[in-house]
């Protein structure tokens, strides 16, 4: 059997578990169950990529999908071992194969779920059950992930190339989002204020700030520049202190090194940290004032408080991957803060998309079979 073959189903019988309890669960609308359980696990899909980084696992299996063209480090115990014995400190040994091959595990079962998605809804519109969505949109999302596993395939064969490693987390974000897209669609909302519709450009504006700190906090995550400024709120002593942007932020490179070729500088790392920590004010002060305005709206109240909250969250485990010199619990709790914060921010956008004239929320009795 084809080890491409022995991966798919490892991620089919991974992917059986939440879909038996979606299920057997006592829930008419087993669709929404679904989208909202594969939101779940697509977030904790993402800290997990993050825990796989910050281990520096990205190359414990350094071809793809498999492990040394086998299906599992158990058939490649041999190759990992001869790497791990000729390079003890390099990044392949046996737990780093097993984090990283637990992380291509989980998301084949992530893609099984979402074809379970796109089958619901091309049989409901076949059948003319109302689905409250097209079909179309499970689809893009299929679409999406498997632009995911390209990006996945390129970050291991670029050995850790940062654009292609950030621009990896971004899609994983892109994918985290659309999927809370489609999860509030099938959620009832409790009420709706037309006034609310108002601070849609407002909201949009947050989220698109909040996607460039993301990014910014991906290219210091995937350039190791975490800490390239080691106390707070100065950055090694100054408020400016010396940078190099136009090595710092040169996109095509190998990890570590500059456009040129050459071992990329201290002050270049540092530039990467100081603008990640310098535009945060930016986005923390901004949606501060859009969460404090937003939770005036009875709809908009939960997902607000839920901003306010994570910022916080945010700010003190961002402080303390500082102070505290990145421990590792720390690090992954901050890069899940922030995709909890984009998740919020598009539930945010979504309530106030559905307070538009025209544009009705799903009925609280709307119900569908899946």
């Amino acid at each position: 059997m084809s080890y491409v073959l022995q991966l798919g189903l490892i991620g089919l019988c991974i992917a059986l578990l939440p879909l038996s309890f979606v299920w057997v669960k006592a829930d008419d609308n087993k669709f929404r169950k679904l989208v909202w359980l594969t939101t779940f696990l697509t977030l904790d899909l993402i800290m997990f990529g993050g825990f796989t980084r910050l281990t520096d696992s990205g190359l414990g299996c350094p071809d793809w999908p498999g492990c040394y063209g086998t299906s599992s480090p158990f058939i490649a115990h041999a190759q990992i071992a001869a790497a791990y014995q000729a390079m003890p400190t390099g990044p392949v040994s046996m737990v780093k194969a097993w984090i990283e091959m637990l992380h291509r595990y989980f998301a084949m079962a992530i893609g099984v779920l979402i074809i379970a998605q796109v089958v619901i809804a091309w049989t409901a519109r076949i059948k003319r059950r109302p689905l409250h969505v097209s079909p179309w949109w499970p689809t893009g999302i299929l679409l999406l992930i498997c632009l995911q596993g390209a990006f996945g395939a390129w970050t291991v064969t670029l050995k850790l190339q940062p654009v292609i490693v950030t621009t990896h987390l971004l899609l994983g974000l892109a994918l985290l989002g659309a999927l809370g897209w489609l999860a509030a669609r099938q959620t009832p909302i409790p009420s709706l204020d037309s006034a609310a519709a108002r601070w849609m450009p407002a909201a949009l504006f947050g989220l698109a700030l909040l996607v460039v700190q993301i990014a910014l906090g991906g290219w210091v995550s995937t350039n190791y520049a975490v800490l390239a400024c080691t106390d707070f709120p100065l950055c090694n002593g100054q408020w400016i202190p010396p940078m190099n942007f136009e090595h710092g932020f040169h996109l095509w490179r190998a990890l570590g090194m500059t456009g040129d070729g050459d071992v990329i500088s201290q002050d270049a790392l540092v530039a990467i940290h100081w603008t990640h920590r310098t535009f945060a004010v930016v986005v923390v002060l901004y949606l501060l004032w859009l969460a404090a305005k937003l939770r005036r709206f009875e709809s908009l109240r939960t997902p607000a408080n839920g901003v306010l909250a994570v910022i916080v969250i945010q700010f003190l485990t961002g402080m303390s991957n500082i102070v505290l010199q990145w421990p590792l619990p720390i690090a992954v709790a901050h890069n899940g803060g922030a995709a909890i914060l984009l998740l919020l921010l598009v539930m945010l956008n979504f309530r106030i998309s559905s307070s538009r004239p025209g544009r009705a929320a799903l009925p609280a009795r709307d119900v569908v079979s899946a």
